[in-house]
């Protein structure tokens, strides 16, 4: 595996960065995972753009231009034979001092993984994920942005541990008001009444590229769409519900807490989103091997 880090591929094995490097000392730093299929980056734009955003709302100069980055990780991925996986474009405050000042750090640095990757297995996509509600809430917004994709994860992490030691593969996060945020690592959807419904941005769920292209397709489908505070009885009730995001997709949710979601299998819309989106990143995207 060859791995970019400013300007220069490393074998996996050579691939470091420094202890002093605050991404490491204090989690200072954004990143963008994104998906590849056949030979195309999905979404490429798209992820520079915000990769670029959450710097900038973190005052973070990235030391190269948008084009660069897109670049580097297409060369990321021809380098590794790759025509399907993921990579993971992560950009760190840089080496600093041990003290919180961002201020002591001369330079950005930037690396790129391009490797494979399965979140979910397939069986899951047939039947549908397990979810618990966790007693880990969202950061809130006045806390940190949820728009900013930052390295500090501690938040979803111990979330997802509490989904793991309940027996569930993905945990469902509360705000402060006691409305869906997002699960740990995906923006949740319901569907109800034929409607399709996800919490808004302000609720404290990412911005998610996924999220945006499912409620596209939704549109193109014809399909009525809005945001809107969700509650767990909202979810608990739904006819549908699935969690999109980069790696996962477009992933059913059989059960919450519980509860028994419409038929406990992936209903009609969300099978057909499924099918959409899967088409979509089948045909669309930057090509790698030009």
């Amino acid at each position: 595996m060859k791995i970019y880090i400013d300007g220069r591929f490393y074998s996996e094995r050579n691939a470091k960065i420094s202890v002093f490097d605050h991404g490491v000392l204090y989690g200072d730093g954004v990143f963008e995972g994104i998906r590849f299929y056949n030979g195309r980056i999905f979404k490429l734009e798209e992820h520079v753009n915000r990769l670029f955003a959450s710097a900038q709302a973190i005052l973070l100069t990235i030391p190269m231009s948008k084009e660069e980055v897109a670049k580097a990780t297409l060369k990321t991925c021809r380098l590794n034979k790759l025509k399907d996986g993921y990579i993971r474009l992560v950009v760190t405050r840089g080496v600093g001092y041990l003290g919180l000042s961002p201020y002591k750090c001369k330079k950005a640095s930037v690396f790129i993984i391009a490797a494979t990757i399965e979140l979910y297995p397939e069986a899951v996509y047939r039947n549908g994920l397990k979810v618990v509600t966790t007693g880990t809430m969202r950061t809130p917004a006045n806390v940190l942005s949820p728009a900013v994709k930052s390295l500090n994860y501690l938040n979803n992490i111990m979330a997802k541990v509490e989904a793991i030691q309940a027996g569930a593969e993905e945990g469902l996060m509360l705000n402060a008001q006691g409305n869906v945020a997002e699960c740990t690592g995906d923006n949740v959807f319901i569907i109800r009444n034929g409607t399709l419904i996800t919490p808004p941005i302000s609720a404290g769920a990412l911005d998610g590229i996924t999220r945006r292209t499912v409620m596209a397709l939704a549109a193109q489908a014809g399909l009525p769409m809005r945001e809107e505070n969700l509650t767990r009885y909202d979810v608990f009730t739904a006819d549908e519900c699935f969690l999109t995001g980069t790696a996962a997709e477009v992933v059913p949710v059989a059960q919450v807490d519980g509860r028994v979601i419409g038929e406990k299998r992936p209903g009609p819309v969300t099978l057909d989103l499924m099918r959409r989106y899967r088409e979509l990143t089948a045909s669309e995207g930057a090509p790698i091997y030009s």
